[in-house]
Formats: C-alpha cells, sequence, structure tokens
C-alpha cells in the first residue's frame, strides 16, 4: 500500500458508466487499507433517479455481510423514520461516505466491533461518493451523522450546529441543497431512545419539505 497521504480510491473509478459500472468498479477498489479485512465492497443502493440521496459513515456487521448499505438495525430504524417524516425509502438513494467495515475485535472469532473511519480514510473514499452524486444529481442530500457530513463538508462540520436546517453547499464542485441530522444508530445509542428518533423524524420532515 502507499502511505496513508497518498490513499485514494481515484485509480479505480471507472471511465465512463453509470451506477452499474460504478458498483462493478468498486468492488475491486483497494484505494486503503480497510478493504483487507472487510468482507467486501458495499456500494450504494436505489435508482439513479432517485430525487434524495442519503449518506452515512460507512457499511456496518451486517451490511458487510450483505454487501447493501442500511440493512442492520440502523436502517431499520432510518427506513421507520423516513416513512414517518413523509419519505418513500424505496424513492431514497441509500450510500456511506466509506464503502468498506472498518472493525476491531476484543478478542480472536469474537464479534465485529465498529470502530469509526478517520478522516483521511474517507477523503480516499471520497471518489467514489462524488460519482454517485454526480451520477444521481439527487434533488436533495441528507447528511447522516459526523463522519458522513465531515467527509462531505470539511473537519469543521458539527451535526449539532446545523441538524435539521435547509444548507445549500458546494459539494464537489456543484451547488447541492441538504439536511444534516443524526445518524440512525446514535439513535439505538440514546439513553432517551424515543426522544432521539423523534428528533432524527423532526430533522427528516424539513427534508421532506424541501422536496415539496
Amino acid at each position: 500500500m502507499p502511505p496513508e497521504d497518498a490513499y485514494t480510491a481515484t485509480p479505480f473509478l471507472p471511465a465512463r458508466g453509470g451506477l452499474p459500472a460504478l458498483r462493478k468498479a468498486a468492488a475491486a477498489c483497494r484505494g486503503c487499507p480497510l478493504h483487507r479485512d472487510a468482507t467486501q465492497t458495499v456500494f450504494g443502493t436505489g435508482k439513479a433517479t432517485a430525487r434524495v440521496m442519503l449518506v452515512g459513515e460507512q457499511p456496518g456487521d451486517q451490511e458487510d455481510r450483505q454487501g447493501t448499505p442500511f440493512v442492520g438495525p440502523a436502517g431499520h430504524l432510518l427506513d421507520r423514520a423516513l416513512a414517518d417524516a413523509g419519505i418513500d425509502p424505496a424513492e431514497a438513494y441509500l450510500t456511506n461516505a466509506v464503502k468498506h467495515f472498518k472493525f476491531t475485535r476484543a478478542e480472536p472469532r469474537k464479534r465485529r466491533i465498529h470502530k469509526a473511519p478517520t478522516l483521511r480514510e474517507a477523503t480516499a473514499c471520497s471518489p467514489w461518493l462524488a460519482a454517485e452524486l454526480k451520477t444521481v444529481k439527487p434533488e436533495l442530500l441528507v447528511v447522516l451523522g459526523a463522519t458522513a457530513g465531515k467527509a462531505l463538508l470539511g473537519s469543521s462540520f458539527r451535526v449539532t450546529r446545523v441538524r435539521g436546517t435547509l444548507l445549500e453547499e458546494e459539494i464537489h464542485g456543484r451547488p447541492q441543497r441538504l439536511v444534516a441530522t443524526v445518524h440512525p444508530s446514535a439513535v439505538l445509542r440514546s439513553d432517551d431512545r424515543e426522544a432521539a428518533y423523534q428528533g432524527l423524524v423532526s430533522d427528516l420532515k424539513t427534508a421532506a419539505r424541501a422536496l415539496g
């Protein structure tokens, strides 16, 4: 592998093609070391015509095993929150800032424990996310949590400062409307899960209103 400051997915991007070509190429990405321990690349899923794109942090244990984003407990909660906010989950494009599962184990063969990707790892993976944005061209981006926000908007991003607010920022060279909120896994970890869930739904209702 190259030194950490040279990590990038750029050489693995296809020269042409839509989402199927991107997904196929991403399966062979070796742009950073995270591919070594992960089961597989977990690329985004949804229609190229989706009006809203949701971006999380990285795949979790179930996503890594199944190869699809947001199929674990946090994904099921997100589906329910989207529906409660008036957004059809089937009409959204779902992806992550980082496409491989980063984890640690206390002991061999023990449960794999999520480990947050570094900003450098997210930056290395950003060409895939830029390609997804360029291909889908969503009317609205929903940023789920701090890691996704920093990957898209820089290290100064704080989800608590801007959550639930409709923003317009330049992202990967194009103006983009977006709404930031917490990652659904944060709701699952909350001491007051119901209040945290209602906060997530409230933020997503801002997104629903922006979509009209």
